[in-house]
This record gives C-alpha cells, structure tokens and sequence, in this order.
C-alpha cells in the first residue's frame, strides 16, 4: 500500500543512509526484508548505493494468515530491482509465559544466524542491516523505563552490533518513521502493512497509537532528544563494562570469593551482571542479584554454602570461588556468548 506524504523531510533518510555509506560498511551486506515500509526504503536505498553487492533475507514467522503476503511482497519487490532474495521459514508462536515479540525476536536472529551460514556463496555477508527507525527507538526506551531498567535497558537498540562472524547496523536509528513513508510516498514506491501493527493488546502497539503522539506534542523534539539519552546511557554501559572486565580479571577464573568481597557493593553487582553475561550469557533479575550478593558477603567460613538460582541455572560455591552451572537438561551457551 502507500501512504500521504508526512509532514516532514523526507531528505532525513537519505542523510542518514549518507551517513552511513561515510562508515563504510563491510559489504557485502544482506538487508533484512519484512516487506513493510521501513525495510522496503532501506533495501531501496542500498540497493542504489552498492548495486550487485546486496541481497535480501525475509524470516517467515508463519504467525498470521497475511504472512504469505508479506512474502509475496518482498519477492516482488526482489525480482523487480534484481537483488537476490533468500528466505528464512520458522515457526515464532511464543512458549508458555514467554512474550510473542520476545519470541518472535529471537526467532528471527536465529534464522539469520543460520542464513548466515546456510552456503558457502552466503558465508561472504559482512552486514546485515535492520530498518528500526527513531520511532522504535523512543518505543524502547520507554518500554525499558516502565520496567525499571539499567543502563543496558535505557542504552535501547545499538546503532551496530556483532553476533557470531556478522556484523549487524541500524542506518535509520535516527529517521522518524514518518520520514521513512515520505520518502517512499514521494518515490511511487508500495509495501504492505503489518495488520498486527494496529493491534493494541501489544504494548509497543499501545505506546506508538497513545503515548507517543501525547509526548510529541508536549516535547516536539522528543525523538532525537530520547535517542540522545539512549546514546549517552550505551557510553556509560561501555564504561561499566571495561571496569568489570578489569576487577574480573582481578577476581581470577572462576572468580574468588575475597576479591569479589573486597569490591563495594555496586562494583560488584557490576562485576557479577558482566560475568553472567559475558560468560553464561544470563541476565539475572534484580533480587537474584541482591541474594547473591549477600550470600556472597556471608561466606566467610569456609562451610558457608552458595547454591542460589540465577538466570536459568544455579550459583554455586566451589571451593573459594562462585560458578554457575546451567540446567542438566539445557546446554551450556559458550564462553562470551550474547
């Protein structure tokens, strides 16, 4: 479908894309395509900067009936630029308890993760880049605020990452969404909407059709000044991160009871939330952290025994030192996993 032109610089995405061709992205680089309008732009736009150097992967979740649809979009649109599409079927419906955008995330980066992989031909991909828009951004941060989140939360979406051998970027981070239609408006250019986008028992949904346009119109320049803070929380993260490495590498592999003792409290809760990430690729909630800790400050004899849940394993104490140990029926994610 195509939208009315929105009332504003349609210019922003070509800037940002600008941008990010100034970085000079590892190529070649495999656009991720749901067929709707933000990937629609941003295959289009790297389709004309790196011609023959792009490709396109589209995950089929196979959670609505429009799904075929969105397929049969993004093959046309494939066959019309000549850009190679390749396609991804998995089967997103979410576990019991489990979020359906959680699941449906998880999902989809494991189905680039194995496009990634799936040939010699496509082993060569160097980036993969997302359309997440400034829009999404704000939705994140606010999502991140109501569960009162730290600073990984607040951080939000990182403009590029790395997962596995690939590089990942997200060159619109900082184009509204209506910026995006606008330039694809003025283009003749059509994608398809999402159905489940209207539907508010999701609370990204709840946010952008409710809150979002209440705090544009109390602070107008809310998007960039909430992707600002966003950006000011990932620099401190990173901070956060290298001072846990060091007091780890202190700490000795696993780490030792008395050098994690001699750590205030929140230098070592930093420490103990970078080991389980970094190293067990767990995200402990806040009161697993708090008794772990004070199991941590109690061991002072060598009887005192640590066996508390985190995560999805345990932390036990072996000797004079702290492991985790995942669950028996769970492998056990590797060293540096994210």
């Amino acid at each position: 479908m195509t939208d009315s032109a929105a009332p504003t610089d349609f210019a922003l995405l070509d800037a940002a894309m600008d941008a990010f061709a100034a970085e000079r992205p590892a190529l070649p680089l495999a656009v991720a395509l749901s067929g709707g309008a933000d990937s629609t732009a941003l295959l289009l736009a790297c389709a004309a900067r790196w011609p023959g150097r792009i490709e396109a992967w589209h995950v089929h979740h196979g959670l609505q009936a429009a799904a075929d649809d969105f397929e049969q979009q993004c093959v046309a649109l494939c066959q019309r630029l000549g850009v190679p599409l390749h396609v991804r079927r998995v089967d997103a419906r979410a576990a019991p308890g489990q979020s359906p955008e959680d699941a449906a995330r998880r999902h989809r980066y494991e189905a680039f993760d194995a496009l990634a992989l799936a040939s010699p031909a496509r082993a060569a991909i160097k980036t993969v880049v997302i359309a997440q828009h400034a829009d999404d951004q704000i939705e994140t941060v606010l999502l991140a605020l109501s569960r009162g989140a730290g600073l990984p939360g607040l951080a939000a979406m990182p403009a590029r990452w790395v997962r596995g051998e690939v590089a990942y970027a997200r060159p619109l981070l900082d184009v509204p969404g209506a910026a995006i239609r606008a330039w694809l408006h003025r283009r003749g250019e059509r994608w398809i909407e999402d159905p489940s986008n209207a539907d508010e028992r999701f609370t990204r949904n709840r946010i952008r059709a409710r809150l979002l346009p209440a705090i544009e119109a109390v602070f107008p320049a809310s998007r960039s000044t909430f992707a600002r803070s966003a950006r000011h929380a990932a620099e401190a993260q990173l901070i956060l991160n290298e001072v846990a490495a060091q007091d780890l590498a202190a700490c000795g592999e696993p780490p030792g009871l008395k050098a994690l003792q001699a750590l205030s409290a929140p230098r070592q809760a930093n420490a103990l939330r970078h080991w389980l990430a970094s190293a067990h690729a767990q995200s402990p909630s806040s009161a697993q952290l708090a008794e772990l800790q004070s199991q941590i400050m109690a061991a002072t004899t060598r009887g005192h025994r640590i066996d508390l849940k985190v995560g999805s394993g345990q932390v036990q104490r072996h000797a004079d030192a702290i492991v985790w140990m995942g669950a028996p029926s769970a492998s056990r994610p590797a060293r540096g996993a994210r």
